[in-house]
């Protein structure tokens, strides 16, 4: 018998939690029940770590470096002049390949044992209160598979972790077309002459960003506006960058039908303007579905396929509104930010939540307590790692307005502070705070620019810690430091106490 057979003939029939679903997401609420105390089963059907590590942002950020690496080389004198050449794709693949260990979960499944959590290998589905049925297949000595279904009970609670898949619409022949998700885009061990991309967020500007930098010529098929979430210049900028990039940017264009005459062959899109274009590969990133079907939500009261509403403390809200007290999502598949570092923040608190409740422990659930995920709701911080960068936090300057908040917006161009001139030559950027006026605290920010990425946390300290304007200018950025900017802004919406302001 295997190591990994013997290790799950050892799964015992109770555990105070049991956690369905070994991503990044499910790994924290585990470990934060363990170190609180509970006994914990991880149930995962796939690779433990779960798309972040093998599908999504570490390969993703990995495919995209090398290129942002060499773009910002060429935009300092001195140095472009020695950067000449495409990249080395190989390599880049296989620098690629290095972050997730070959697709090999061994690590993180050592790091699980090592964190005092029991995992078992197979497909959990409810069976019905604090109960799980984990299906799984195994191999014998003369090949033959046998299924074995295990039954294991929760004292306490429940933790859904599955997370999403990418969303693949009903347009004629587009499944039939085998298209590329996110999962493909980011694992492939060859680059496609031609790839065409349906959609415009951020898997779309970021696989695109990549794949051009890696010699593919790229065509960006977009219904609306570029990254519509966040700033109108966000996508504004972004799409010039692609253009600048080579990529053929086609906004409020619809896909009508697809073709694939031949498996592995060319690609034919018919397009809502009457064009027709041909592709050697075919990305569908046009948003998440939830990866809840056949999870016996049923037994339950609940629709299996749907996302799990919940309420702060990550409970599951059952049809009648009213918090399932044993039930738990966790991560996208509560539709409530789908991001892999706000899905973790929500799994520290509902793993403290749930060790609380087990062990009879008061539980803070008011607003930015310990045990709620307060900052999903308007502190939420996201980075595209497009050329250029955007990092926001919070709401826009219309999600504001939508909201009835009393604003003000400031914008400046970071290529203007000393540390933007010295990052580039001739960098182009944009800064912009929302700042609520009755209260005088920030409410949004956004960085569009290069090497933006890093500015985000102070952004998000602001806008989560609710810092006033007036003590703001006491945290004073270091020269000459694109941080500059902070000085800027606040200088155009005025020092308190001035005249003038």
């Amino acid at each position: 018998m295997s190591e990994q057979g013997a290790t799950q003939d050892r799964i015992e029939p109770e555990y105070d939690l049991i956690v369905i679903g070994g991503g990044a997401v499910g790994e924290n609420v585990a470990d934060r029940a363990v170190q609180g105390g509970l006994s914990v089963l991880l149930v995962e059907n796939e690779l433990v770590g779960g798309d972040c590590s093998y599908w999504a942002c570490m390969p993703s950020k990995a495919l995209l470096r090398s290129g942002a690496a060499r773009r910002a080389a060429q935009r300092v004198a001195g140095v472009r002049e020695a950067v000449t050449g495409p990249l080395d794709v190989a390599a880049v693949l296989a620098r690629r390949t290095s972050f997730t260990s070959d697709w090999d979960d061994s690590g993180q499944v050592d790091w699980v044992a090592s964190a005092g959590i029991d995992l078992l290998r197979g497909r959990g589905r409810l069976a019905g209160e604090r109960t799980v049925e984990v299906t799984t297949s195994t191999v014998a000595d003369d090949d033959a598979s046998e299924t074995v279904v295990r039954t294991v009970r929760a004292r306490h609670a429940v933790a859904v972790c599955t997370g999403s898949r990418a969303a693949v619409p009903d347009t004629p022949g587009l499944r039939a077309a085998c298209p590329w998700t996110s999962r493909e885009a980011t694992s492939a061990t060859e680059i496609p002459g031609r790839l065409a991309i349906i959609g415009g967020g951020v898997v779309a500007v970021e696989m695109a960003t990549a794949y051009a930098d890696l010699g593919a010529a790229v065509t960006l098929l977009v219904r609306g506006g570029l990254l519509a979430k966040e700033e109108p210049f966000a996508g504004e900028l972004v799409g010039a960058g692609l253009r600048e990039a080579g990529v053929d940017v086609r906004l409020g264009v619809r896909v009508d039908e697809v073709n694939r005459p031949q498996a592995g062959g060319e690609v034919r899109l018919a397009l809502s303007d009457g064009s027709m274009l041909t592709a050697d590969e075919l990305l569908v990133a046009t948003g998440r579905e939830p990866r809840t079907d056949d999870l016996g939500l049923d037994a339950v009261g609940l629709d299996d396929g749907a996302w799990l509403p919940t309420d702060d403390t990550l409970r599951v809200l059952g049809a009648d509104g009213a918090p399932i007290d044993w039930l738990y999502a966790v991560g996208d598949a509560n539709h409530r930010a789908l991001l892999t570092h706000q899905g973790k923040y929500q799994a520290r608190a509902a793993g403290d939540v749930i060790a609380a409740r087990a062990r009879g422990r008061a539980v803070d659930d008011a607003a930015w307590g310990t045990h709620v995920a307060t900052a999903d709701h308007r502190s939420v911080p996201q980075v595209t790692f497009a050329d250029p960068e955007v990092a926001s936090i919070g709401l826009t300057a219309a999600a504001a307005e939508r909201v009835g908040l009393a604003t003000r917006v400031l914008d400046y161009e970071i290529g203007q502070t000393a540390g933007g001139s010295l990052q580039a030559d001739g960098y182009t950027g944009t800064a912009r705070i929302v700042v609520d006026t009755d209260r005088e605290v920030l409410v949004g920010v956004t960085f569009v620019g290069q090497d933006v990425a890093e500015l985000l946390h102070s952004a998000t300290v602001a806008v989560v810690g609710e810092v006033p304007l007036h003590r703001l200018w006491h945290a004073v950025p270091s020269y000459p430091t694109m941080s500059e900017v902070w000085l800027r802004l606040l200088e155009a919406y005025g020092r308190p106490g001035r005249l003038d302001s």
